[in-house]
């Protein structure tokens, strides 16, 4: 089972990568056929924002509870705060992207909750941090 979460993780984190990096949006392409528009999965007023929100929750949550009882969680909560950095800044130089403040915002408040529920869920389990 975990050799699956680990596969379903790093397919993921690739996903999250092409994505982030494609020259345009390749969701906006596959759910509207238009590279130029972003969708959103809900209706809101920060726009696409919560998108990334969700998708830092979610792959942050993969890896640090497949890594919660390794020496490497930490590692693993530094790695996903430094990607979700990284794909946005990367935005500031690739053609039909751009770089939104509040985007990687929402990236690391997606990872440091993620973070904040797997070391709750430790500390009910009494479990080592």
């Amino acid at each position: 089972m975990i050799i699956f979460i680990k596969i379903i993780f790093y397919i993921s984190v690739s996903c999250l990568i092409v994505i982030s990096l494609y020259p345009g949006s390749l969701l906006g392409y596959f759910f509207y056929g238009d590279f130029s528009q972003q969708p959103n999965l809900f209706s809101n007023h920060v726009g696409t924002t919560i998108n990334h929100f969700i998708a830092y929750v979610y792959i942050s949550l993969l890896g640090l509870f497949l890594y919660q009882k390794n020496k490497n969680l930490k590692k693993t909560f530094y790695s996903l705060l430094f990607l979700s950095v990284v794909l946005e800044l990367f935005q500031l130089i690739i053609p039909n992207r751009s770089f939104q403040l509040v985007d990687l915002i929402s990236n690391i408040l997606g990872v440091i909750i993620a973070y904040s529920v797997v070391k709750i869920y430790l500390v009910k389990n009494n479990e080592q941090i």
